[in-house]
């Protein structure tokens, strides 16, 4: 790895960083602090909510009404996924231009005639990549447990906040590793940012469908949100290694091809 690109790179990306963290952290504390009022009015809203199809609940880790009751219920089912979507889109966004970003800039020529390999490069910005995640996850699940220790009316389950926490930023990272992969695959440095995008929310509406439609169930294996429960309430609830060993495995097959095709891509200046 290289310090000086590395440093480079964390310094160009604080920015971006420092505001997605803001948007999560803000979506859960204000949906957090909506939880003593559901509370207090619980038996009108669980009323209203025996209106929806149970299966447009079932996407969200509800498994029945009862399990908004509790801090770690209505965490799961109104933060976690923000969480996974808007923490998937920066991971993939970030991934799919950190490679091209001096391509893009036309300073490719000058990166390339320092004395730094193709592996340094790669490495220091794999490592910028992670970092970033990490962070971001970090921060945004800190912000999740003050707000549930705050208006906690009783203990709640650490262990399965914290698997929760763990399937967020294991999809986070896969999307990431998909990002990197992508661009490596550009022939030419272009912005593929809405694509990236379009494809985190293609993927989720996918594993919307199948939750909600029973005949569509099948589908939802496509997707890798099907693979990060948040049936937090459930006394089961632990880490599936199957689906430890799907992220893992995905993340890093996507990642050593990325490095092997980027030592070997021509890159534009």
């Amino acid at each position: 790895m290289n310090r000086n690109l590395f440093l480079k790179e964390i310094r160009r990306n604080a920015v971006s960083l420092a505001i997605w963290m803001t948007v999560i952290t803000m979506l859960i504390v204000i949906t957090l602090s909506f939880y003593r009022t559901f509370m207090e009015n619980q038996s009108k809203i669980v009323g209203m909510l025996s209106l929806v199809p149970k299966g447009a609940l079932q996407f969200k880790g509800i498994s029945n009404f009862n399990d908004l009751l509790s801090e770690l219920g209505f965490y799961a089912a109104n933060n976690v996924i923000y969480m996974m979507v808007l923490g998937s889109i920066f991971s993939i966004v970030l991934s799919s231009n950190i490679l091209l970003k001096e391509e893009y800039d036309k300073t490719a020529e000058y990166l390339l005639t320092r004395p730094i390999t193709r592996s340094e490069i790669f490495i220091s910005k794999l490592s910028v990549l992670s970092i970033n995640i990490f962070l971001l996850n970090l921060v945004t699940a800190l912000a999740g447990f003050i707000s549930m220790e705050l208006v906690a009316k009783g203990p709640f389950s650490i262990k399965a906040f914290l698997i929760l926490t763990l399937y967020t930023l294991l999809l986070n990272i896969l999307f990431g590793s998909i990002g990197l992969f992508m661009s490596t695959l550009m022939k030419r440095a272009k912005p593929i940012t809405t694509f990236s995008i379009g494809l985190v929310l293609i993927l989720y509406f996918i594993f919307t469908i199948s939750k909600i439609t029973e005949g569509a169930a099948k589908i939802g294996y496509l997707s890798p949100f099907r693979f990060a429960s948040v049936d937090a309430v459930n006394p089961a609830y632990t880490i599936d290694l199957w689906h430890l060993a799907y992220f893992t495995g995905i993340t890093l097959i996507l990642t050593t091809l990325s490095y092997r095709i980027y030592k070997r891509k021509d890159i534009y200046t």
